[in-house]
């Protein structure tokens, strides 16, 4: 498994951030109307959340600073969702511009902790809110959000580009959707199996790589059909718990 410090992240944040200011830049208004990878959610809809978590966390950047912790999003998920339904429908200009500046401000909320390091008194270790973790957590989750919701966009960027970092990370995760009592054997192809989940029962998922964590992270696989197997039988795909959510189950 990759072991990602502060340094990696920043650099993998950089990368995810840059590659969804690029994907806004080409949107024209009809494309923002259009629907994304989301239930009842349009573009719009994924780049008004993109913008709204962006500034969220680096508002738990900016407390953290001054020793202080603050909500995720004022309101709460209720104050979240107000805020996504009134910007989904703006213009592809303002959602370029809001999108841009929420990037901008996250990313300089953690430029500035460079230099500290995970384990250190500050900097990465500060409290924050977000699921009672510190920034180095909240660093994690932007680049969850980032990556994945850039898939969410249907723009020719599915999970298929994920990184092995990435997934590797989703693994670690989302290894509490697994449900009580059980535990996954992920095998994905030409690389050591990884196991998540400490029940009696396993079950085995085979296949690539960013397939298995596609299913894991509620998205559709693309590079080829995902195997189950319990008992050396083929089975279906085994149920899983939902996603954790720091708010409120997320979608």
């Amino acid at each position: 498994m990759t072991v990602m410090t502060p340094e990696k992240l920043l650099e993998e944040l950089h990368r995810a951030a840059d590659i969804v200011a690029g994907m806004t830049a080409t949107l024209a208004d009809p494309d923002i109307k259009a629907p994304s990878e989301l239930p009842g959610w349009s573009r719009g809809h994924v780049l008004a959340h993109i913008a709204g978590i962006s500034n969220a966390m680096a508002r738990q950047l900016e407390y953290a600073a001054r020793g202080e912790t603050i909500e995720l999003y004022d309101g709460g998920y209720e104050g979240r969702s107000q805020a996504i339904e009134m910007a989904a429908g703006h213009s592809a200009a303002e959602h370029r511009a809001d999108v841009s500046a929420a990037l901008a401000r996250v990313l300089g909320a953690f430029d500035s902790l460079e230099g500290t390091g995970r384990s250190g008194p500050a900097g990465w270790q500060q409290p924050i809110s977000f699921r009672g973790g510190v920034a180095f957590d909240g660093g994690l989750a932007i680049w969850r959000e980032l990556v994945i919701h850039a898939s969410d966009l249907g723009m020719g960027r599915g999970p298929e580009t994920w990184n092995r970092p990435f997934c590797e990370h989703l693994f670690d995760f989302l290894s509490a959707r697994v449900p009580e009592g059980q535990r996954f054997i992920l095998q994905p192809l030409a690389l050591p199996p990884v196991t998540i989940g400490s029940g009696a029962q396993s079950t085995a998922v085979g296949g690539m790589l960013t397939d298995i964590a596609a299913w894991l992270a509620g998205r559709t696989p693309t590079l080829g059909s995902l195997r189950a197997t319990a008992a050396a039988d083929g089975v279906d795909l085994p149920h899983l718990e939902p996603w954790p959510a720091a708010v409120a189950p997320a979608r």
